[in-house]
């Protein structure tokens, strides 16, 4: 492999190109092939990175060209699981958006595959490469907060259900997968990645079957929010088998204040994650502590595309495989499930990855 590795981008949405903007800026990476559905969007970008790219309509035909080395996958969840295999079966590095699926089982699915390939696998994740989550995970290795007990994610929009693919609002999508699987894996994270053993909840869909609740309080066309088939909130509880207990809630739209926070509970200190904030008790008396982190530090989308390429061209140690994002779907999912069934999900009759 050479000293730069040629990138292919499946996917030429938003998602797609900030990730894709961060690894062809990076002096190790360059974007050499696009996929898209919608070639107009591909021209579009080529011409914001201002050389011509190879363009494919079919992912399968990209990750074919032998030019191509790793790819990103940044579609809608349905098409995460088979473009990420198409990936891997030709030998290629791949590194997927969350949530790692629509599903659980096509999910595992590929992690086993991707595993057994011995390629770089990855989860693209923002909120853990976050330069605050970052801050607070380097806290919690030197022992600020002692032993975790506790915690509470949430990610609240006002009106924000997406209005500009399918794939987030027909059965698959959903606001859980969407926004709760960033909040949901950076609480994980930053405890130290804990074995889920149950998970509890509810969720269902009050604004968007109704055409309301979309983003920036603004309707789509009825032939859009007729089809709507999936959450737009779920609220859950998951138990690890060291005791600890994480509430986890998502919402796409409600009458609350937008909101995205992580709060870390330990026996020697406690954390909020925006804008981050650490509590402790010294001489017997409360100390809060308000944290500015340096607007100079790489953001979450330049620390994702140097540790991609990272682990492709030094061999690091991958810091959010796909491993991860299939433990994170599988807390999701049952979370989900519990809606369904109306009783706690044991994890370990729920799935067999944990």
């Amino acid at each position: 492999m050479s000293a730069e590795v040629k990138i292919g981008l499946i996917g030429t949405g938003g998602i797609g190109k900030v990730n894709a903007r961060a690894l062809d800026a990076n002096h190790r990476g360059e974007i050499a092939a696009l996929c898209d559905i919608i070639p107009e969007r591909m021209d579009e970008f080529e011409k914001e990175l201002g050389r011509p790219l190879k363009k494919f309509t079919d992912f399968n035909d990209l990750v074919a060209d032998d030019s191509v080395e790793a790819v990103f996958v940044g579609t809608p969840n349905q098409v995460h699981v088979p473009a990420s295999l198409a990936a891997v079966r030709a030998g290629k590095h791949v590194m997927c958006t969350k949530p790692l699926s629509d599903a659980l089982e096509p999910a595992t699915r590929l992690v086993k595959e991707a595993e057994a390939a011995g390629v770089v696998n990855m989860m693209s994740l923002s909120t853990r490469f976050s330069p605050d989550c970052l801050y607070l995970k380097r806290e919690a290795r030197e022992g600020f907060f002692g032993d975790f007990y506790y915690a509470r994610a949430r990610s609240v929009r006002r009106s924000g259900i997406p209005d500009w693919n399918l794939g987030f609002i027909e059965a698959g999508g959903g606001a859980f997968r969407d926004m709760g699987v960033h909040v949901l894996d950076a609480a994980w994270w930053l405890m130290g990645m804990p074995k889920p053993v149950s998970a509890t909840g509810v969720a269902g869909a009050k604004f968007g079957p109704k055409g309301i609740g979309y983003s920036q309080f603004q309707s789509p066309h009825e032939d859009y929010w007729s089809k709507y088939d999936s959450d737009d909130y779920a609220g859950g509880f998951i138990k690890f088998d060291n005791g600890i207990g994480l509430q986890v809630e998502s919402f796409w739209a409600c009458h609350m204040p937008p909101e995205v926070q992580v709060e870390l509970f330990g026996t020697e200190g406690g954390a909020r994650l925006r804008p981050v904030q650490m509590f402790t008790t010294e001489c017997g008396a409360p100390r809060d502590m308000k944290t500015d982190i340096p607007k100079c530090w790489p953001g979450s989308w330049q620390n994702i595309a140097e540790h991609y390429l990272d682990c492709i061209l030094d061999g690091v140690e991958c810091m959010s495989p796909l491993r991860h994002g299939l433990i994170v779907q599988a807390m999701l999912e049952g979370v989900l499930r519990s809606t369904e069934t109306g009783r706690e999900t044991r994890m370990d009759e729920f799935c067999d990855i944990l």
